[in-house]
C-alpha cells in the first residue's frame, strides 16, 4: 500500500460517513426553511414586527451554522474512529507501517532517526524495519540509515479505560536525533490533513455551499 492508497482508504471513509451524515443535514436545511417563512410582522408595529423577525432569523443562523459545525465534528469523530479498523488487519497494517516508514524516511533524509510507535506495534514495526531501510537507500542511492526504535511509546488505542485520554490509531513518528526535525506520520495526523483538504468540498456536498 502506497501513499497514494493510503489517502485514497482514508478519503473513502470520509465519504462513506458523509453519505450517512446528509439526511441530518437535510433536517438542517428544512429548519433554516421553516424560520424563513416566518411571519415578518408579528405586533402591530411594522418596525417592531421587523425588528423580532430579524432578531428570529439571526438567531436561527447562528442556530444552523453551529449545527453544521457539530455535524462535520461528529463525522470527523467518525472517521477517527474507523481509522482503528486499519490496524486490526495486520497482515496490510505491517505492509503499510513500511510504506510509512520509507516516507518519513524520505522526508527526513537524516543518516540516523529516532522512531516511536505505539507499544503494541513495536514488533510490527521491528519486522519492517530492515526492508523500509532497503527501499529507502534504494531509491535515493545512499547507504541505509540508522533507525533506533524509542523506548517510549506513542499513545495506545482508545479503550474504555481510556475514553478520553490521549490515544494512537496508528503509525509512526520519526525524528532526528538531535529532535530539530519531526514527521508525524500517523494514521490520526493523515485523517487531519486529508480532512482539512476536503472540508470545503464535504461542506458544499452536506450544506450547498462553500464554508468561508
Amino acid at each position: 500500500m502506497n501513499d497514494t492508497d493510503v489517502s485514497k482508504q482514508i478519503q473513502q471513509m470520509v465519504r462513506f460517513i458523509r453519505q450517512e451524515a446528509e439526511e441530518k443535514a437535510n433536517e438542517i436545511s428544512v429548519s433554516a426553511e421553516e424560520v424563513l417563512l416566518l411571519p415578518i410582522w408579528s405586533s402591530d408595529s411594522s418596525d417592531l414586527g421587523l425588528c423580532e423577525y430579524s432578531m428570529q432569523l439571526n438567531a436561527s443562523r447562528i442556530k444552523v451554522l453551529q449545527a453544521q459545525d457539530d455535524l462535520v465534528n461528529a463525522m470527523k469523530e467518525a472517521a477517527s474512529k474507523e481509522l482503528l479498523n486499519v490496524s486490526r488487519d495486520h497482515h496490510n497494517y505491517k505492509n503499510l507501517l513500511k510504506d510509512l516508514i520509507v516516507q518519513s524516511l524520505l522526508r527526513l533524509k537524516e543518516p540516523s532517526v529516532l522512531l516511536r510507535c505505539r507499544e503494541d506495534d513495536v514488533h510490527l514495526v521491528q519486522s519492517v524495519l530492515h526492508s523500509a531501510k532497503e527501499e529507502y537507500a534504494e531509491k535515493l542511492k545512499v547507504h541505509q540509515p540508522e533507525i533506533i526504535v524509542d523506548n517510549v511509546h506513542l499513545p495506545p488505542p482508545p479503550s474504555h479505560h481510556n475514553a478520553h485520554g490521549l490515544f494512537c490509531s496508528g503509525g509512526v513518528v520519526l525524528a532526528s536525533r538531535d529532535g530539530k526535525i519531526v514527521f508525524e506520520n500517523t494514521l490520526d495526523a493523515r485523517l487531519d490533513v486529508v480532512f482539512r483538504k476536503k472540508l470545503p468540498e464535504i461542506r458544499k456536498s452536506l450544506f450547498g455551499q462553500v464554508a468561508a
